[in-house]
């Protein structure tokens, strides 16, 4: 994760795009009121090509609803106490429905702790007990401004959820009850056959920490790039490009280009190979003080069979010896094991090897779906070949309907003896979405 720092004044640059901090905080402002002022010059009671007035358009939409209660325990070593948290996440909101090509949306996070504090939520002080990074929050989680009048394309203004392929690089952290989103600027378009162009710039990050602590919102000139040609039977072929230019947090100012090849075949009657090939090269850019030069790379193999999966993938992000390979706006917890041991990766670089079998099942035990999944990982340094140790994770889902869905889900890390302390986690977990 991303270290915490006293956040300085001070420019920010971007591969050559130099932007100062009164003109980087006006573009998305700029970029709201022209949006606004578009829909209220669109006359309120005249019917569009689709018969929607403004008011319908208006009163048209849909609620948001995302609740979500969750008691995690962790037990880890070193630290006299174990943690226990219950905590409800309400994720409340309304979307517009179209007018003149625009909609409209706006959600809030209410994040509430239910019983004893026996958790270091990472903003209360209560550091004898293990990180349950969940702490209670009311704040903007979404406010944005979409226009889909060009056709082929969509343009999305304001705080925003933007995850890119499999959210390695860019994602919303979707595990934790407050989710990463971002201040931005997106545009995507699919006006070239078989391709998908999006870029997006971004002013500030709002992290899964809240607005309470100090590294919960950090200011940005961050630049997106990322292009996806499906036009080869099978294949999808993606490069991009992410310019990271962070005021506070010099060290998470990089520079990556990579490319991801995915691809799925059916082998015989039922049975799929999927798989995926990956590799991303990162220096150092802006405000950075280091001399950053560091591969990553990931390769995956699957077979799928009438719900069934197995799988096998190596990933690896080098370290130089000072920092290692750093992807600050990832969804982390979906990447190197569900302890959450390597949310950074660590000075000399990591491997991780790992397996994977589960099972997926429709109308069963009453339930819409039910599904499983065990993994296994194997942990060592890239630099040094030292063993860092493995970890067993486990989930099962329980789709109860369109709207409910129950979880279980566990993690251990077992480190070597001079390394990251040993950790169980156990997360049980109900969510309603309507």
């Amino acid at each position: 994760m991303i270290q915490t720092e006293k956040f300085p004044s001070s420019q920010a640059s971007s591969a050559g795009l130099t932007i100062p901090n009164n003109v980087r905080g006006l573009i998305l402002r700029l970029g709201f009121a022209a949006l606004g002022s578009l829909m209220l010059l669109s006359h309120p009671g005249e019917a569009t090509a689709e018969g929607n007035t403004l008011g319908e358009a208006i009163l048209g939409g849909k609620p948001l609803v995302d609740i979500r209660l969750r008691y995690e325990t962790v037990d880890q070593g070193g630290l006299p106490n174990n943690a226990d948290a219950t905590t409800l996440r309400a994720r409340l909101g309304y979307e517009t429905g179209n007018f003149e090509g625009f909609s409209l949306l706006v959600e809030g996070d209410f994040i509430i702790g239910l019983g004893a504090e026996d958790y270091n939520d990472t903003i209360n002080g209560r550091t004898t007990f293990p990180v349950v990074a969940d702490p209670e929050d009311n704040q903007l989680n979404r406010a944005q401004i979409m226009y889909a009048g060009i056709p082929d394309t969509t343009f999305i203004v304001g705080r925003q959820r933007v995850i890119l392929d499999n959210a390695r690089f860019v994602g919303n952290v979707g595990w934790r009850q407050n989710e990463q989103t971002f201040d931005a600027a997106v545009v995507a378009t699919t006006f070239i056959q078989d391709t998908t162009l999006t870029y997006g710039y971004v002013d500030k990050i709002h992290r899964i920490f809240g607005r309470d602590h100090l590294a919960g919102r950090l200011d940005t000139s961050t630049h997106l790039i990322n292009a996806k040609y499906s036009g080869i039977e099978g294949l999808t072929v993606t490069g991009y490009s992410y310019l990271l230019d962070v005021d506070a947090v010099p060290t998470a100012s990089t520079v990556t280009y990579g490319v991801r090849v995915t691809g799925k075949t059916e082998l015989s009657d039922g049975v799929v190979l999927n798989g995926v090939a990956e590799y991303a090269r990162q220096s150092d850019q802006g405000n950075n003080p280091g001399n950053v030069s560091l591969d990553y790379y990931r390769g995956d193999a699957g077979v799928t069979y009438q719900g069934f999966v197995g799988a096998v993938g190596y990933e690896v992000l080098e370290g130089d010896g000072t920092v290692g390979f750093s992807t600050p706006l990832a969804t982390l917890h979906a990447f190197n094991g569900w302890a959450d041991v390597f949310l950074a990766t660590p000075a000399a670089g990591l491997e991780d090897l790992f397996l994977k079998v589960g099972y997926s099942t429709s109308d069963v035990l009453g339930l819409q779906r039910l599904s499983g999944a065990v993994i296994y990982h194997d942990f060592e340094s890239n630099r040094t070949g030292a063993d860092l140790g493995s970890e067993w994770d486990a989930v099962i889902n329980a789709k109860v309907d369109d709207h409910f869905v129950v979880t279980a889900k566990y993690a251990s890390y077992s480190g070597p003896t001079a390394g990251p302390a040993d950790r169980d986690k156990i997360w049980f977990q109900v969510g309603y979405k309507y």
